[in-house]
């Protein structure tokens, strides 16, 4: 798999981008969480106060406060306010007091704990909230009835200096006990009380923050969904990119295989692992680019919210993680095998339905439709047999990560519960951390859902990186040689032997001839006698496995395949033709050919005929492999093809045998007459057809066991009169 991802190197800018727009998608994700908490806690809670520490506080009640702090204490929470005067006109709207009384003013924000716990004392001694007042009877019951006219506030002040200490070191104690979260929100509402006096609106500074914190969660929701939108076009087209590099390369590479790599790996494997392998790499890239990068981000990222909000219940996300593992690895035990499987099964499914497709008319005409149906059938249900076991293995994995999100919600709603009660997280930090919690259990299943697709991408990649690393058997020279000019068309075969691959056995043993410029060499022998075979290791289709194969003197090894091939016609035993036109076949060659060229070679293929018949001419459509053709036609502008090119080596591979006699004879002269200064090869199945060769190569289980001419072969070669008497009567084989 990671050799896949070298084929990204275009792409590292754009996925640098994507990274980018993705932490910035998260920490937007992870603050609207924190929004929440800070509506409910601070909108609603504490009615839009958001700092312990009053932003403007009445002199009176300063000078109050100081009873329950230090000199040292108070003189530094002074150094952060500044007396208003009673006429300064830029706060008397915003503070009616003013008119009245002078106030502080906060001109720099800090944190000052001593200041919270005395705005907490003071409230409670001066509100006139009922449990303010029990609180303050209580007090009162110890103190002597001379006092009791006087608030609570006023006796303090009449205490010495000493006893006020003691009293502010017993208050201290009682706040030990105390979470700080509770101080901080009870002084809030002392605050709430201070404005209330001081003439500040609540009601709007409530709706002023709700209304604030609502328009940056709506922000961030926006932003963090153009990340999101940009993340998926930027990964869609760096997917995209990488399977089409894919498919270049794998498409390249197949192009130089030699027909012994075909064999190998078969065609329809072929065109499943540039198609289907492909295409599971490109869904797997998407999801990697937009998921898997982005989940650990946000895992990271809340994990380190959760441990600032309320690291007292970090333990349930441990919990949740550990569910959500067991789950995944659970069900993949069970499905991986099945996942390396599935790609064979459908390499299977395309072999059977492209020999079925193929071989049609074979099948109608021996009414084996049945047989092929249940051939197909099997495949097919093999391949659903396996597709099911994994979607229903997997669809159980959805219903079971939610039971374990919505079971780990309750018990965080339970847990929270006891700690809200007991002051030591708010309402708000609780429903941040549910939703922190989901976030990044939410990660997790994001990766688990990748892992859905990642063990079939895998085996793609495999089996993608399989092609391109395969090492071709017919390769290039390092350092090649050229042709010369001196010599044009001489082919010789030395000691020649060749076995497949996969064989235990030489196909063809010890060849040895000579084909020299204007003579015609043509090769007989029974079926499977290694005919083909032999003509096949000129353009090197496949390389000797023993001797050599010159051509003009140099080994073909030692030369360009594309300076050997650009010396050679080849027409194969079985015509093949594209999709296009007649003309862009004939063309195939070379495309800058001129059209005379062009009918030149179909006048002597003898295809001009049946060309010239068709109402659009040359420019007449050929359908995918010819199948608008016939077979006859197909092999004309097949030898046409060859022709076109002006070759000095032509290869007839039994490229006659669907001709009609008149039309074989009528080409072999035409042919003979454009032909005399080229190197001809013909494989042929005929006698009739090769009796004029200059020489005939007779095979016998991949040896040669004869060589020379019509007459010659007659009297010193056995296999070649008793082809020859199979197929001509006495008289004429004595008037050949």
């Amino acid at each position: 798999m990671l050799k896949i991802f070298r084929y990204l190197k275009k792409n590292i800018g754009t996925i640098f981008l994507l990274i980018c727009l993705l932490i910035v998608q998260a920490m937007c994700d992870l603050s609207l969480p924190t929004y929440t908490s800070k509506i409910i806690n601070v909108g609603v809670q504490q009615q839009g106060i958001e700092n312990p520490v009053p932003k403007v506080i009445r002199k009176s009640t300063m000078e109050e406060l100081s009873l329950f702090l230090d000199e040292k204490d108070y003189q530094k929470i002074l150094s952060h306010y500044r007396l208003l005067s009673l006429n300064d006109k830029d706060y008397v709207k915003d503070y009616p007091i003013l008119k009245q009384e002078r106030v502080y003013h906060l001109e720099e924000d800090f944190q000052n704990k001593e200041l919270e716990k005395a705005l907490l004392v003071h409230y409670m001694l001066t509100s006139d909230a009922e449990e303010s007042k029990k609180i303050q009877e209580n007090l009162k019951k110890n103190i002597p009835a001379i006092f009791q006219s006087l608030s609570f506030i006023d006796i303090l002040k009449q205490l010495p200096l000493e006893e006020r200490q003691n009293i502010r070191e017993k208050i201290n104690e009682q706040f030990k006990e105390m979470p700080d979260t509770i101080v901080s929100s009870s002084a809030v509402t002392a605050i709430a009380n201070e404005y209330e006096k001081i003439g500040i609106n609540l009601d709007n500074m409530q709706t002023s923050y709700i209304l604030i914190a609502g328009l940056k969660m709506l922000g961030l929701a926006l932003f963090s969904c153009f990340a999101t939108v940009l993340v998926s076009l930027l990964g869609s087209r760096v997917a995209a990119s990488l399977a089409m590099r894919l498919r270049e390369a794998e498409f390249k590479k197949v192009l130089s295989f030699s027909k012994a790599e075909y064999k190998k790996y078969g065609i329809a494997s072929l065109i499943t692992r540039n198609t289907n392998d492909i295409q599971q790499v490109q869904m797997m890239m998407v999801m990697m680019l937009r998921m898997v990068f982005y989940a650990p981000i946000i895992a990271l990222g809340g994990l380190f919210r959760v441990l600032s909000t309320a690291p007292s219940m970090t333990y349930i996300i441990g919990l949740g993680i550990v569910c959500v593992m067991t789950i995944v690895v659970t069900l993949f035990t069970f499905v991986m095998p099945r996942f390396k499987k599935l790609q064979k099964l459908v390499d299977r499914l395309n072999q059977v339905s492209r020999e079925i497709v193929t071989g049609i008319p074979v099948i109608r005409a021996f009414s084996n439709q049945e047989y092929e149906k249940k051939r197909f059938e099997e495949a097919n249900n093999n391949l659903k047999k396996t597709h099911l076991f994994i979607d229903r293995t997997m669809s159980i994995m959805m219903p079971t990560m939610m039971f374990v999100m919505n079971a780990i919600c309750i018990f965080i709603v339970w847990k929270g519960s006891h700690a809200i009660d007991e002051g030591v997280i708010q309402v708000g930090d609780m429903l941040a951390f549910i939703q922190y919690t989901m976030q990044i259990i939410m990660s997790f299943l994001m990766i688990s859902m990748f892992s859905i697709i990642f063990p079939r991408a895998n085996v793609s990649a495999n089996r993608i990186m399989e092609v391109l690393e395969e090492k071709n058997s017919v390769v290039d020279p390092k350092n090649p040689k050229e042709f010369g000019r001196r010599i044009k068309g001489l082919v010789e075969f030395k000691n020649v032997s060749f076995r497949y691959p996969d064989s235990d056995e030489d196909v063809l043993t010890d060849i040895t001839f000579t084909a020299k410029q204007g003579t015609t060499t043509a090769f007989i022998g029974s079926t499977g006698s290694g005919k083909s075979t032999l003509i096949n290791l000129i353009p090197r289709i496949y390389d000797v496995t023993k001797g050599e194969l010159l051509v003009d003197g140099i080994n073909v090894k030692d030369v360009l395949q594309k300076d050997l091939h650009a010396k050679i016609g080849y027409v194969p035993q079985k015509g093949i033709l594209f999709s296009g036109t007649i003309e862009s076949n004939i063309k195939f060659g070379n495309e800058e050919m001129s059209d005379n060229d062009m009918i030149l070679a179909s006048q002597i293929a003898q295809a001009e005929e049946f060309i010239e018949s068709k109402k659009k001419k040359y420019k007449s459509p050929i359908s995918q492999g010819g199948t608008n053709v016939s077979g006859g036609q197909k092999q004309r502008l097949s030898i046409a093809r060859a022709i076109a090119i002006h070759p000095e080596i032509y290869i007839f591979d039994d490229s006659f045998s669907a001709l009609d006699f008149k039309t074989d004879y009528v080409l072999r002269q035409a042919l003979y007459e454009h032909t005399k200064d080229a190197t001809i090869f013909i494989v042929a199945q005929r006698i009739n057809t090769i009796l004029h060769a200059d020489q005939i190569v007779v095979l016998d289980e991949g040896k040669m066991v004869g060589i020379g001419t019509h007459k010659e072969l007659l009297k010193t070669c056995s296999v070649y009169r008793e082809i020859a008497e199979s197929q001509l009567s006495k008289e004429e084989l004595e008037n050949a």
